[in-house]
């Protein structure tokens, strides 16, 4: 199916070429920036729909009984670039 459709564009040319522009145009109308799209429609993606590439956060929920949030903040929430690694480890304490 797909040797089918790639052979097809390969032996119409203009058909992809259409195909292409048609996508960039969509492209263009859809970008999430002010650009003047002179004839074309201008209707931008919303900002909030771009996904957040932050730092990675998990959320745990945990009891300590008569402690502070702070302190099981501080003794069980370490950043991974504090704990060194197995190998490590194993040559300094073997």
């Amino acid at each position: 199916m797909l040797n089918k459709g790639i052979k097809f564009l390969i032996e119409n040319k203009l058909v992809a070429v259409l195909m292409l522009a048609l996508f960039v145009g969509w492209g263009i109308v859809n970008g999430p920036f002010n650009w003047d799209t002179g004839i074309l429609p201008n209707d931008p993606v919303a900002v909030d729909a771009i996904p957040d590439i932050g730092e990675n956060q998990q959320i745990v929920f945990t009891k300590w009984q008569g402690r502070s949030p702070q302190d099981i903040e501080d003794r069980d929430y370490l950043p991974a670039h504090h704990f060194p690694s197995r190998n490590t480890w194993r040559q300094d304490h073997s």
